[in-house]
């Protein structure tokens, strides 16, 4: 068995030992700011899998999340009805948010995948694997230099988090109007056809 394996396996049925040690380090990280970089992936296995290399170029960042209900911002002024919404039903995932807050930081990175990491009753932790599009070992790289032109894929839901919360993870029966997106899908099929006869009325 690979040791990616041992890690994985003890992840999914952690031992008393770990789940203590878990317990520890949940502590601790509530002291912590949202944004913490971190000098190694926590989760060797299922970073690597997300396509993070020990090398130059390669950041790990944990962002920290509030759990529960999305609210509206406080009513400042005016008392319309429309004020008076007190939650907000977003269709992003936690980790969705959590790469873009990152992304919203660090602005001269690139964010290339996150996966989940830790929660309690209250956050919810994510480590989020960023590139330096500058570096010379990214650009020489030609299995990653791809993303010196695609800077912006986080807000265009592009990562593995983005595509899943756009309905993109699986292809055939079943998700013919996923593409090319759920909207423009629905605008299509919804769209008026007027008569040729009609088009210089």
């Amino acid at each position: 068995m690979a040791l990616y394996k041992y890690i994985r396996n003890q992840w999914k049925n952690p031992t008393d030992e770990v789940n203590q040690l878990w317990r520890q380090r949940l502590i601790q990280w509530r002291h912590e700011n949202s944004t913490v970089r971190v000098e190694y992936p926590t989760r060797l296995d299922r970073a690597r899998s997300l396509g993070y290399r020990s090398k130059e170029g390669f950041i790990i960042i944990r962002q920290r999340v509030l759990r529960g209900g999305h609210k509206r911002p406080k009513i400042v002024a005016g008392r319309r009805p429309k004020h008076f919404h007190h939650y907000l039903a977003l269709k992003k995932s936690y980790q969705v948010i959590a790469e873009e807050r990152v992304q919203t930081k660090y602005t001269n990175l690139v964010v290339l995948n996150s996966y989940y990491l830790a929660a309690d009753g209250r956050h919810k932790w994510y480590e989020i694997i960023l590139v330096d599009p500058e570096n010379p070992s990214i650009k020489s790289d030609h299995r990653i230099k791809w993303i010196c032109d695609n800077r912006s894929r986080v807000f265009h839901g592009k990562t593995h988090a983005g595509r899943k919360s756009r309905g993109l993870r699986g292809k055939g029966k079943g998700f013919e109007k996923a593409r090319p997106s759920r909207s423009a899908n629905k605008e299509r099929r919804n769209k008026v056809i007027r008569p040729r006869g009609l088009m210089n009325l």
